[in-house]
């Protein structure tokens, strides 16, 4: 049996231990359909296999961008979310466009990881798009959305910060009078 076959029988449906052993392998692959079959893992059941396909896949130093760019548009919120968080971690400022897009997604989860992205990035020119965020109806959101803004150095306008306060919580106060404090 091929060497490429027999990973992505374990990948699919080997034991935890086997697929996080063989993940750790594959941090150096180029191999097309292997990168795609680790980014398929970050929708795996289980949470230790998604991180170590994360881990993986940020510690690839080849160019596999593409890939990960094409990942945002899958049907899985996980695939979509952490390739985000796998592009900006890797410093990936070419996915900006594509990560911007993410914020407009139906699931909340997807639309914070795209928030964390654009701020790990520093994405001033994301300023529009995060500030749009800070109307979501989902709290973590817009957290997510404050928290992006204050990596960014962007300035939160007083109606904002009254929009924003209606129904925070403790965290999303605190974040905005750190920002309210760097204006």
């Amino acid at each position: 049996m091929n060497k490429s076959v027999r990973i992505h029988q374990i990948l699919d449906s080997g034991s935890n231990k086997d697929k996080i052993s063989v993940l750790e392998s594959l941090s150096q692959s180029n191999d097309h359909e292997t990168i795609n079959k680790i980014i398929s893992k970050l929708d795996d059941s289980e949470i230790q296999v998604r991180g170590e396909a994360f881990s993986s896949l940020f510690l690839n130093k080849n160019d596999i961008s593409e890939f990960l760019i094409d990942a945002l548009s899958s049907e899985s919120k996980n695939v979509k979310g952490f390739s985000a968080l796998v592009l900006a971690n890797r410093g990936d400022s070419n996915a900006i466009s594509a990560i911007e897009l993410l914020t407009k997604d139906s699931s909340g989860m997807v639309r914070s990881c795209a928030l964390g992205a654009l701020g790990h990035l520093r994405s001033t020119l994301s300023t529009t798009i995060i500030r749009k965020c800070f109307q979501d109806k989902v709290l973590e959101v817009r957290k997510s959305a404050v928290q992006a803004f204050l990596k960014i150095g962007g300035d939160i306008l007083p109606i904002e910060v009254d929009e924003l306060t209606k129904d925070a919580d403790d965290e999303l106060k605190f974040l905005i009078t750190k920002v309210s404090k760097n204006m």
